[in-house]
């Protein structure tokens, strides 16, 4: 039942054409020469438990191969992701150049390892959002939760001030970061920095899925180990903070994250409010089935392939539909545990929505295909005209919350872009003034 999740590394800062680091100069030489066990020993924890000897002998190792006579390597291409130092080594090879590139955490250890067109050396940039103040806020690295689940992460406080009101973001589905990164989108970071220069705390994390996907692919998690009681580890550590005011702690959950925000506030009983974004209302396998819908009928003629994984998928739904506790049941459907779906099953994010008395912020993006404007109607039916729920839809934004026009896809994705300010503009307002 194991489920191994990529990783994806952008930029936060120009590349720069510098020495490499030693290590990743090492590190590439033992990679061409296939001493797999000495480059294991440059791996960081995390690389280990994907970059293991067999992967690289059965995968990395032919696909080089393929690349044909290793020849020259040029000058390697650096630039700095946060903590974390990319270095990329143009190479070329009998058949094609190739670049490869090494991600260094900031111990000096390999944490990543790619293979790049020799037109696109390093990933695409991240660039700060206008409404991010650097000087503002200062930044500083936390743990959430112990052993065996702790996970990193980062707590932005306002410069100079005490007893702020502090959010706590919440992920949407998948293996993500602490940054919500999708491609070079770094939705989370942008909403950290600009609420932060706006006087509010934040804390965002790794996603256990993330860290320990491997170890959580044999087990049958349930949405409350992989996402619930991380939340609630990181709202209690929000409350130890000297900057924070431990009675306007906030949760903001984005897609997923926002489905589930409703047991996360009745599990802890002391939340100030909650933030929807971009947050589904039914059921995740109705969601994830009409996603798939939108993206096969977007083009003319899908091929058959295509509609053949549509229909693979409209049945693995109606095994997750026929699911019962106690009965048989598949270990696996749509990629999740049994446990995690049935865990699901009679759970209606407005029908607990309604029972809360805190505040309750909902937004969405009127151009959003995954979670789409019927999920935003569920809940304004549940929820519309009570006086502790505030709704704002916006016309240009999608799924990430960015601007864009026409219809929206994935490939959208792929282009950088920046959490719109109207929307933190948004955010803060609700935090700042249900406060008072």
């Amino acid at each position: 039942m194991s489920r191994r999740n990529g990783l994806l590394f952008l930029l936060t800062a120009a590349a720069l054409a510098q020495p490499a680091p030693p290590a990743a100069r090492r590190a590439l030489d033992l990679l061409l020469s296939e001493k797999y066990s000495e480059l294991i020993a440059l791996l960081s924890p995390v690389a280990k438990e994907k970059l293991t000897p067999e992967f690289l002998r059965d995968h990395v190792g032919p696909e080089i191969r393929g690349f044909g006579k290793a020849g020259g390597v040029g000058t390697p291409v650096t630039a700095k992701d946060g903590a974390n130092t990319l270095v990329s080594f143009p190479v070329h090879f009998e058949h094609t150049p190739v670049n490869i590139q090494f991600t260094l955490n900031e111990s000096g250890q390999v944490a990543g390892l790619y293979f790049r067109p020799a037109s696109a050396p390093l990933p695409a940039l991240w660039s700060r959002p206008s409404y991010s103040k650097p000087e503002a806020f200062q930044e500083r690295e936390v743990t959430v939760g112990a052993d065996p689940w702790n996970l990193g992460g980062t707590l932005v406080v306002p410069v100079g001030k005490v007893k702020v009101p502090a959010v706590i973001l919440v992920h949407g589905p998948g293996a993500l970061d602490r940054d919500e990164t999708i491609y070079s989108n770094r939705i989370f970071r942008d909403l950290a920095e600009g609420l932060a220069s706006r006087g509010i705390a934040v804390l965002r994390y790794d996603k256990r899925t993330k860290i320990y996907g491997d170890k959580m692919g044999d087990m049958d998690f349930t949405i409350q180990d992989e996402t619930v009681d991380d939340a609630l580890k990181g709202v209690g550590l929000l409350r130890q903070q000297p900057e924070v005011d431990p009675g306007r702690i906030y949760v903001l959950g984005h897609s997923l994250g926002g489905y589930i925000s409703p047991r996360i506030a009745a599990r802890d009983g002391k939340l100030a409010g909650l933030i929807f974004l971009a947050a589904n209302a039914r059921p995740i396998e109705d969601v994830a089935l009409e996603q798939n819908e939108y993206m096969v009928h977007m083009g003319t003629n899908p091929p058959p392939e295509v509609l053949k994984r549509l229909e693979d998928l409209r049945a693995e739904v109606a095994k997750v539909k026929q699911m019962q506790p106690g009965k048989s049941n598949p270990m696996v459907a749509m990629g999740l545990p049994s446990g995690y779906l049935l865990d699901l099953r009679a759970y209606d994010p407005a029908a607990e929505a309604k029972r809360l008395t805190v505040p309750m912020l909902f937004l969405q993006g009127q151009r959003d295909f995954q979670v789409n404007m019927k999920d935003f109607g569920i809940w304004k039916s549940a929820l519309g005209g009570r006086k502790n729920a505030t709704f704002h839809s916006y016309p240009a934004l999608n799924h990430l919350f960015i601007a864009g026009e026409g219809q929206s896809s994935p490939a959208e994705y792929r282009k950088p872009g920046n959490v719109d300010g109207a929307v933190v503009t948004d955010i803060a307002a609700f935090v700042i003034d249900s406060g008072r």
